[in-house]
């Protein structure tokens, strides 16, 4: 009985010293404690969470002086491309070069340099005294004509009713058609020299002959000056047609089997080095080039305006193949490690009067192209949001002085 009673209080004690103790977890905590460590891991990933997106409030003097710029997140073509150089030219048929016919001294100047000219506008006069004999001659051979039709005629009657003999006949009909011939000759120079030939016929006689564009652009060249000698042929003036400009490219031999007619060309020159142009190719040459060793494609542009001109160093890529999605220019990315972020503005809370906001959203990127990086930004965010274009290293900075600062 006795050790009976000595079991029962054995027992007691043991039971009420496992109520006082705590279970413990694996790693030797009590529950307690391993809550309490549980909580401090999650305040500390919801910490760390918004430290990584971050955020930056400016005030708008701030923003200027920065130099900070914003643009509307947009979509833009973007795929495979084929790097191409070339330049800016001209096909044969828009360009002149401008001589005339006939020598003569350079009487008047109607044009100057970057004038805009219609096909047939005067561009100078040239006057010599062998212009003013061209043109009497035509006077007296064709009122000679006149005098030999008039005998040709007559005899070939006289020739047809056997009157006249078959000489006489023959020869009237050989002087008639010879000075023809001639008058035909000096009419069609006159022509060519721009004076109205039925105007002398009547009597008038022009002291100089114009010199005229054969095409609608540009001058390019004015190569004279008053009272020069300017020799049949010599250069007077240039022009051109801008409007009609178009792409010359050299394609590398690797790249040609990917190059077809049709394809799109996205290009930019050293005048607008922030705008994308766009072409189309027009044709492929068939002749390389040795040194080095590629082939010349054609491309048709639009430049109506006539901003762009022959000569002009192109950067350019052919667009081999295209997918529409988000970009945004590579000076947007801040790149932290593997990561890489942009800035927007966040417009959705209020900020306090003359201040914006700004909040640091990480995304993925893809193709790079032409100075623009395609992203992929969280599925949840708005598509109409405001991005930092340029400044964005700045940004950073100040978010990362402002953590120190807020860490002491």
């Amino acid at each position: 009985m006795k050790n009976i009673a000595i079991v029962s209080v054995a027992l007691m004690t043991f039971f009420m010293v496992g109520c006082n103790d705590k279970p413990k977890s694996e790693l030797g905590h009590s529950e307690n404690e391993a809550v309490t460590d549980k909580m401090e891991v999650e305040d500390e990933g919801q910490n760390g969470e918004e430290g990584q997106e971050g955020v930056v409030i400016l005030t708008n003097d701030q923003i200027e002086t920065v130099g900070l710029e914003t643009k509307l997140l947009e979509k833009r073509n973007l795929g495979n491309n084929i790097k191409v150089t070339g330049r800016l030219e001209l096909f044969p048929q828009d360009k002149a070069n401008i001589s005339p016919f006939m020598g003569g001294n350079v009487r008047s100047i109607k044009v100057i340099e970057g004038d805009k000219v219609r096909k047939g506008e005067v561009l100078a006069y040239l006057e010599h005294p062998d212009i003013i004999s061209m043109q009497q001659e035509y006077q007296e051979k064709n009122d000679e004509l006149v005098f030999l039709k008039q005998d040709f005629e007559r005899k070939k009657i006289l020739f047809d009713k056997g009157v006249s003999s078959g000489k006489e006949f023959q020869m009237a009909q050989s002087k008639f058609r010879s000075t023809t011939s001639s008058v035909n000759g000096l009419r069609s120079k006159l022509r060519l020299l721009g004076i109205n030939a039925s105007k002398v016929e009547q009597g008038e006689i022009y002291s100089a002959i114009p010199i005229t564009t054969p095409i609608s652009g540009y001058v390019d060249e004015v190569m004279v000056s008053l009272g020069d000698y300017v020799a049949p042929q010599s250069k007077m003036f240039a022009v051109s047609d801008n409007s009609k400009i178009h792409l010359d490219l050299k394609v590398y031999e690797k790249d040609i089997p990917k190059v077809k007619e049709g394809q799109k060309i996205i290009f930019t020159v050293a005048s607008k080095p922030d705008e994308l142009l766009t072409a189309e190719v027009h044709s492929i040459g068939k002749t390389f080039e040795e040194d080095p060793k590629a082939l010349h494609v054609h491309a048709d542009i639009d430049n109506k305006n006539g901003e762009l001109l022959p000569g002009m160093y192109v950067e350019g890529r052919i667009a081999e193949g295209q997918k529409s999605g988000y970009a945004v220019p590579e000076e947007a990315i801040v790149k932290e490690g593997e990561q890489s972020y942009i800035f927007t503005v966040d417009e959705d809370e209020e900020t306090e009067e003359n201040s914006v906001k700004f909040r640091r959203i990480p995304v993925s990127t893809g193709v790079n192209d032409l100075g623009f990086v395609e992203i992929n930004i969280p599925s949840e965010m708005a598509k109409n949001i405001r991005v930092v274009t340029v400044g964005a290293y700045t940004l950073s900075s100040e978010m990362v002085k402002g953590e120190l600062e807020h860490g002491h």
